[in-house]
Parts: C-alpha cells; structure tokens; sequence
C-alpha cells in the first residue's frame, strides 16, 4: 500500500511535466493577455413602456375580385399581373353578339310601340277609340322602352372595367373562357392606401382603443410605422379567442400588402434592464456579456428578452449598478485586462 501511495504522485508529477514541457523539454510559459480598450455603459433598472407584440399582415383597403355581371366568352383580355389600372380602364371584352341581337329586337319593338302610341292618339284625338285603347298604348310603349335600356345596360356589362385605380395583383382567366357571375377574372388592389390587420388575444385587447395611434413594425421598413386603429371586431373568434383589429398605414416607402409585421399594444409600464445590442455575444443558444470589474473583464451568462430599439434587455446574470463593455467585446478573453476609453 505504500508503494501505491508513492507511485502516484509521482506518476502525476510525470505527467504534469511531460505536459507543460515544450518539444525542446523546457516549461511552457502562456504570456500575460494584453490589455484591451474598450468603452463600458453603466446598466440601471429604468421605466419604460410595457408593449406586447402581435403579429399581422398589411393589406390593401381597396381590393376586388373584378368578375362579369353577364355570362359571355372572353374574347380578350387586356390586362396582366402588376399592370396599373385606373378607374374605367377596360379589363375584358366578352362576345356581345347574343345580347346586341336581343338589343336589336327590343329597339324594332320600340320602334313598333311608338308607332301603335302615335296612332292610338290620333284615333283618340278623332274620337274613334277608347281611352283605354290609348292607355294600353301607351303601356306597351313604357314596357319595350324599358325592354331597350335594360338590353343597353347588358351590352354593357360585356365590358369589364376597373372600379378604381390600382394594380392587377392576380389573372384568375384567359382569352376562350367561359366567364360568368361569381367567377373572378382578375384581382386588383390600391396600393397606395395599405392597412394592418392583426388579431389581438383577449387578454391584450382592454388596452385598445378606436382612433389610438400604435407602433407597427414591418421589416422592408427601418422605422415603426404609426398606424391608426380605424375598426374593432366587437366578438371574438371562437376557435382562436382573438379580436380583429385594423390600423391605417400612412403611405409608407417599402410598405406593401401582403408583408408581415408587428403591432406593439401598451399595457402599462416595466422597470428593466436594457443594454445596447453589441454588448451581448451570441454562440448557439447561449448568450453572454463581459462586466467591467477590477479593470478586467468578467465573462456573464445572462437571458436575454425583447429587442427595440437598437437594445436588448437582459433578464438574468447582471445587477443594476454594473458596468457591461459594449464596444471590443467580440476581442476579449474571460479575465482580461482592460483599459476604459473615455
């Protein structure tokens, strides 16, 4: 038992030795870390706002299905997908010789209307008929009158125009298709008046109101974007217990429908601890940050929470009063020296 006693460290001197010994047998010596200059924010629990963000899209407030009021064959169609339209620009042409056929059969019977009223009044001026005679002349006149306008009005619809300016989105049809009422031929939206659409949980929607201003966040635009609430779902949905909320965007470079982004809904005021985002240090899923103390940086693990602003706060791992290095902190070692830039 001895013997193992004694063995042992000295296996472990052994080791230890052929271990810090270099390739030419002398004893590796790490040189001291060199000092770093850095520049240090002091970190205080301050007030600031409470905001829960929802996610929603922005969406055009003008957007049609364009479809046709008669059915007919498209014989052209004279729009395309990102083509700008403006209000009365023709869309399709669909085959009108049904409806001009009948148009023209109602004018001839018009036409024979106002001839039979023309001589029904003349007999009644002579005497020779019956005031009733004049008065179903007169009837049948209103009724092939009417016959004409409404025959005029088909033909119309024959050509489908755009009900206000915008952009064609989508091309639901094509030249030789059977268009008829309830099927879309083409889609278009106004692009220049956009709103946000989200649906705010129930438990966020007290702090809501009609004609409060809101921050929304879209990520093609650097700045938040104050959106106007214009309409409040008064129910819930049942499946998701959220309320539809609408806001108007104002005409926004980079905004544009269909993209996602956030609204921010205040619900009070937090004290917490906000740092600038270059002081925290990402590899995978930790997260940490260098604490100036003793002019030498101390390496901290902290959790962070929510992003704004060009800041980050810091949840856990750092106490107000504590100084945190938020320029060179990617060149810094865990208990390097450090030199604090004015």
């Amino acid at each position: 038992m001895s013997v193992f006693r004694v063995a042992v460290p000295a296996l472990l001197i052994t080791a230890l030795w052929s271990a810090g010994c270099s390739k030419h047998g002398a004893l590796a010596v790490h040189e001291p870390l060199a000092s770093v200059p850095v520049r240090v924010v002091a970190v205080e629990k301050v007030t600031r706002p409470a905001n829960e963000e929802v996610v929603g899209n922005v969406q055009a407030k003008l957007h049609a299905a364009i479809e046709a009021k008669v059915t007919g064959r498209m014989e052209s169609l004279l729009v395309a997908p990102g083509q700008l339209l403006k209000a009365g620009d023709l869309i399709a042409q669909l085959d009108a010789r049904e409806i001009q056929a009948r148009l023209d059969q109602a004018l001839a019977v018009r036409e024979q209307a106002t001839r039979d009223l023309e001589r029904a009044r003349d007999l009644f001026a002579k005497k020779i008929n019956t005031q009733a005679e004049l008065d179903g002349a007169q009837a049948r006149e209103r009724v092939a009158v009417g016959a004409v306008k409404e025959t005029e009005t088909m033909l119309g619809y024959t050509k489908i125009v755009a009900p206000f300016n915008g952009v064609v989105t989508r091309q639901l049809a094509d030249v030789g298709d059977l268009a008829t009422p309830g099927k879309p031929i083409v889609e278009m939206e106004n692009p220049d008046a956009l709103r946000f659409e989200a649906d705010v949980p129930e438990a966020l929607i007290g702090h809501v109101k009609l004609g409060a201003k809101l921050p929304v966040r879209i990520s093609a635009v650097p700045t938040p974007i104050a959106g106007t609430v214009v309409e409040m779902a008064p129910v819930a949905s049942p499946a998701s217990r959220t309320f539809l909320v609408k806001l108007d965007l104002p005409p926004t470079e980079g905004a544009r429908s269909g993209q996602f982004g956030r609204v921010l809904v205040p619900t009070g005021e937090s004290q917490t601890i906000r740092v600038p985002a270059a002081a925290l240090i990402s590899r995978g899923q930790m997260e940490t940050v260098f604490v100036a103390a003793d002019h030498h940086a101390q390496l901290r693990l902290v959790r962070s929470g929510k992003r704004l602003d060009g800041e980050v706060e810091l949840l856990s791992g750092i106490s107000p009063g504590e100084s945190v290095v938020i320029e060179g902190a990617d060149q810094l070692h865990d208990g390097q020296p450090i030199t604090l830039k004015p």
